[in-house]
């Protein structure tokens, strides 16, 4: 079971999302080996919910996509369950509360472990909220990525000092979606995080370009790629993988020169 923390260990990390089930659970196990092969060092596989509260518009329809195909939590656990051979790159979910609190914190996160899950976020838990979540997930290997919001000032010591596997800084408010433009003083924010802890910092919310790329990957640790590849498998569907692969391969060539 591969650690978060080996998504870090060569450098900054390029983290890419994807939903599980868009356009299929099959077209989506070969989206996530296409994704590693052209460079993502961590892959977020979202488990589409009927109510993602954080997600943007192309998110939702790719949520919308997977539930339409049929994709329970499940077939979720079955598809990652059928990459542990083929994936090397260390695999996090991201879900909301609800379909891990139905499931039961127990078995949720057995399977994560047994199918080589080493981390999950969870955008509506709120930190003060979290004890008795990471308390069943870090017994089964698995750790609890929380979220600073550009808004969390004093929060943010605390949240940081009880943080694992890395801090995920959300650029802008609002929901997910490709950006023109963030506004948000990052490097302000890193700075209070690093003062705090030593764990790695990625930036996601509205990433999408080579010149966002460039940028935030010299003040962070990595960042996190999510709307624009979910927009291509939108657009191509289950002729998507060349195009994930080339866009990913040129996002991640840029953050290595950053």
């Amino acid at each position: 079971m591969s650690r978060i923390a080996d998504a870090f260990e060569n450098g900054k990390a390029f983290i890419a999302y994807l939903m599980a089930g868009d356009p299929d659970l099959e077209t989506a196990a070969e989206l996530i080996v296409e994704a590693q092969e052209a460079g993502a060092d961590l892959i977020e596989i979202g488990i589409p919910f009927s109510d993602p509260i954080a997600e943007g518009e192309v998110i939702q329809q790719a949520s919308i996509r997977a539930l339409s195909a049929g994709t329970k939590l499940d077939g979720v656990f079955g598809m990652v369950a059928s990459l542990k051979r083929r994936v090397r790159v260390p695999l996090v979910f991201m879900t909301y509360l609800n379909p891990v609190f139905v499931f039961g914190y127990e078995r949720f996160f057995a399977k994560c472990r047994e199918i080589g899950v080493c981390g999950i976020i969870i955008p509506d838990l709120p930190y003060e909220e979290q004890a008795e979540v990471k308390v069943v997930a870090n017994q089964y290997g698995v750790e609890l990525v929380t979220l600073i919001a550009p808004t969390s000032n004093q929060r943010i010591e605390a949240i940081a000092k009880n943080a694992e596997g890395f801090l995920y800084l959300v650029s802008s408010m609002g929901v997910t979606g490709m950006r023109q433009s963030i506004t948000t003083d990052i490097r302000a924010v890193i700075r209070d995080i690093r003062a705090a802890t030593g764990l790695q910092v990625a930036v996601g919310f509205g990433i999408s370009s080579e010149e966002q790329v460039e940028k935030y990957s010299t003040i962070a640790d990595g960042v996190i790629v999510g709307s624009a590849i979910v927009k291509l498998v939108g657009e191509y569907a289950k002729a998507a993988g060349p195009k994930v692969s080339e866009y990913i391969r040129r996002l991640k060539g840029v953050q290595r020169k950053a």
